[in-house]
């Protein structure tokens, strides 16, 4: 087991790691102090996440799609509750509404979502080559229409309940001039915002990467949520609960009389203005999540991935320069062929048998040092990634046990 910090530091007092049963309580320290996984591991079981993500089948896939729009409606319920008549003042105000609209990712991480924003970050695996571009496209249409209904479905139940009545009509006031203020954004400062939005929405979800702990991970969701509903960036997904919301009640004569408007002031909160706002707000979402995958996969596994990408990516190779394809990225002779072999291994059981087995034959026709060849017969992983980069988890525990079973 990896030592926690707490362990290494204790480790480096002599008097305390002299003491009898010093590895023992060392043992269950790091059992009950565990550190944060960090962000290079946190890649790592992201992509390991977005795989499952994609795998799953259409039914499974909408039905969590529905719940994280219906999550993500409950937070946005308990945001316009709590701000009607604060009087905080604008700065706290907002900041009191970004803490109660935290509620919605909590509920899609913890008890388990799809939500489209976050699932931007499915990008950092498609770059691996781990997801194919129309398994993330296929999961982001589904999810995406899916947290719609969810949405939509939150709305039809409270507009029912007349949650718009509570206060004397004053929370259907202010999810009346939230939607008209959203219907009411140019196109550039919808895209902006959205952009802005799911950069601290998928921070968020990264950071949830490093949990250990259901504490850790409400932790890590709240300040970036906050600070998003603070400032006023753009969600579509809860923009697909606040306009239909607003549409709703625009008609309750009596939420207009108590707002002190005329039917001309909120004539935008239609149907055309929720297009008018889901468009731009959706492009931003997808441009701030992605860019957020990207970075973190450049950072952490450009050098390890690029080999496996040029592979399998054949419009890659053809916008690399001559330069880049002899650099310290470009995929050497062995490493094309560890490549072929590990991903052979992964689905073909009667070759991963036969390398057990029978390595020799095997690997006869590979173009492999007896280095390398060492390495795939004893399930090396530490040899073996630092040439073609991080394994995914199903190959890791495939050569673990099918080919180390083999040296006892």
């Amino acid at each position: 087991m990896a030592r926690s910090k707490l362990t290494t530091k204790l480790e480096s007092v002599p008097q305390i790691t002299d003491l009898p049963g010093f590895e023992l309580i060392a043992e269950k320290l790091d059992r009950l102090v565990p550190d944060a996984y960090p962000p290079a591991q946190m890649i790592r079981r992201l992509e390991d996440t977005c795989e499952a993500k994609t795998s799953q089948d259409s039914l499974s896939m909408a039905l969590l799609g529905i719940l994280a729009g219906f999550f993500i409606g409950l937070g946005a319920v308990f945001c316009t509750l709590v701000t009607t008549d604060i009087g905080l003042g604008f700065g706290l105000g907002k900041l009191l509404g970004g803490l109660a609209f935290s509620l919605g990712l909590i509920l899609v991480v913890v008890a388990g979502a799809e939500l489209f924003t976050g699932n931007a970050l499915i990008i950092a695996p498609w770059l691996s080559t781990r997801v194919t571009g129309s398994a993330l496209l296929r999961n982001w249409a589904i999810v995406y229409f899916a947290n719609f209904v969810g949405a939509l479905t939150l709305v039809a139940i409270l507009y029912h309940a007349q949650f718009w009545a509570l206060n004397g009509y004053g929370v259907g006031v202010n999810a009346l001039m939230i939607a008209s203020g959203k219907t009411s954004l140019a196109f550039i400062p919808a895209l902006c915002r959205g952009i802005l939005c799911n950069v601290l929405v998928c921070l968020a979800v990264w950071m949830c990467l490093s949990a250990r702990s259901v504490t850790e991970k409400v932790l890590a969701i709240v300040f970036p949520i906050t600070a998003f509903v603070a400032c006023g960036f753009e969600h579509s997904i809860a923009n697909m609960f606040f306009i239909p919301m607003g549409i709703a009640i625009a008609g309750q004569a009596e939420v207009v009389q108590a707002a002190g408007l005329i039917a001309s002031q909120i004539a935008n909160v239609n149907i055309l203005g929720l297009v008018h706002n889901l468009v731009p707000v959706t492009i931003g979402n997808i441009i701030g999540g992605t860019s957020v995958g990207v970075i973190y996969w450049l950072v952490f596994l450009r050098k390890q991935r690029t080999a496996e990408v040029l592979a399998k990516r054949h419009w890659f190779s053809k916008f690399t320069t001559a330069e880049t394809k002899t650099s310290e990225y470009a995929p050497d002779i062995e490493t094309e062929a560890l490549i072929s072999v590990l991903a052979r291994a992964r689905d073909d059981d009667g070759f991963l048998t036969e390398l057990s087995e029978n390595p020799d034959k095997a690997l006869e026709g590979y173009n492999l040092t007896s280095e390398a060849k060492a390495a795939l017969t004893s399930g090396d992983l530490h040899w073996l990634e630092s040439r073609v980069g991080f394994l995914d988890e199903s190959l890791r525990t495939l050569l673990v046990s099918r080919l180390s079973q083999e040296k006892w």
